[in-house]
């Protein structure tokens, strides 16, 4: 593992220098060899709650994103940070260190068409290996409604959504695949009984039923149908995927809305409060990996809600509880049915109701029927 010391150098290298620069540093020291995990969209959210958790789970994570303290790495749509949140590539780099992983700051704009390769190829130069790819980048246009009409939305929506969230997620897996490929032979060659590598794209229930717009549910649908795809034609060559659905997240930008006050428009008034925060989809991600190799090419090319895995793979978010998932009726009722059945009997729900609910999960064929009951226009 690469100590603190090492990845302040590291660090200061990509500050001055840039990462192509800085990974050539790296190729003259001497390291162990642990697994290598690359995670995109690391800087802030649930990309960079996997990154820390899988780096406190003894893996070399290598951050990914746009944002740095390099002020020569500015892009002109880089979202806003919050204030006093040091959101960069190289601040997720230095957690990682601090909980005893080893982590490795790379500042890059994966819209820019052939630099998510330059940057993998780099990568598998100094590692020889990939174990984990994960997927989490993705960007919403500035000054649009997130909830609007898609034919009031043009084409920005769409390019911004997707274009991130979809074209360059599978940009990106076509660079990694073939280094994921040749770390899974190495490890059969050498009768490595490791979790294989694995693939994790992150993606959301607007996959399976109607959330905020045309443009993200087509996406978002693209991304699990990826996966899947990808899974077929990669099983022979043992490398898994799996597509990873978070709940409501209580990420730094959704923070940042609740305190500005326009979460409750933006999110539909859901309680932000009762979310999930990104280190659950981080030891959701870290459990996966760490599946035998059966187990895990059994899953390949499943959808995993992290808050059912929490229940099936027994472990909480950092609070110690296990939120429920969207599709539980202990989500459902209270945040869709009980509000509507309120204002339509003008009275409140009991709460020897609101207190009962049971954790049963609503089948993906009801689930992906329509919107909640407050967005349906009919």
């Amino acid at each position: 593992m690469c100590n603190r010391t090492f990845t302040a150098f590291i660090a200061m290298a990509l500050l001055n220098v840039g990462c192509t620069m800085a990974l050539a540093l790296t190729m003259s020291v001497s390291l162990s060899n642990p697994r290598v995990a690359v995670v995109t969209g690391a800087s802030r959210g649930i990309g960079r709650g996997i990154a820390l958790e899988l780096g406190s789970s003894g893996y070399k994570v290598y951050v990914l994103g746009r944002s740095s303290r390099n002020k020569s790495k500015k892009y002109e749509d880089q979202r806003p940070t919050p204030d006093n949140l040091d959101l960069t590539v190289e601040s997720a780099a230095e957690e990682i260190s601090k909980l005893g992983g080893c982590g490795m700051a790379i500042s890059c704009d994966l819209n820019q068409d052939g630099e998510i390769e330059r940057v993998l190829e780099e990568i598998y130069k100094i590692e020889k290996r990939l174990d984990i790819l994960v997927c989490s980048a993705y960007t919403t246009p500035p000054g649009i409604s997130l909830r609007g009409d898609f034919w009031t939305q043009g084409l920005e929506m769409w390019d911004a959504v997707n274009g991130l969230g979809l074209r360059q997620v599978y940009a990106t897996c076509l660079a990694a695949v073939p280094k994921m490929i040749e770390t899974a032979k190495a490890m059969k060659d050498s009768n490595n009984n490791a979790s294989p590598p694995l693939i994790c794209l992150v993606s959301s229930f607007g996959g399976k039923s109607y959330t905020f717009n045309v443009a993200y549910g087509v996406g978002k649908a693209a991304i699990d149908r990826l996966s899947l795809d990808m899974s077929y034609q990669l099983k022979k060559h043992g490398v898994a995927t799996t597509t990873l659905y978070p709940g409501l997240v209580q990420t730094e930008a959704n923070i940042q809305m609740d305190i500005d006050g326009t979460w409750d428009e933006a999110s539909g008034n859901l309680d932000l409060s009762q979310g999930e925060t990104p280190a659950f989809s981080g030891r959701a991600v870290a459990k996966l990996a760490s599946l035998s190799k059966d187990a895990m090419m059994a899953r390949s090319g499943n959808v995993e809600v992290v808050a059912e895995l929490a229940k099936e793979m027994d472990f909480t978010d950092v609070d110690g509880t296990r939120p429920a998932s969207i599709r539980s009726l202990q989500y459902l009722l209270p945040n869709f049915v009980f509000p509507q059945v309120e204002k339509e009997a003008g009275k409140p729900v009991p709460d020897w109701m609101k207190n009962n609910i049971p954790d049963m999960l609503v089948p993906w064929s009801v689930f992906s029927s329509g919107p909640p009951p407050e967005m349906d226009t009919r």
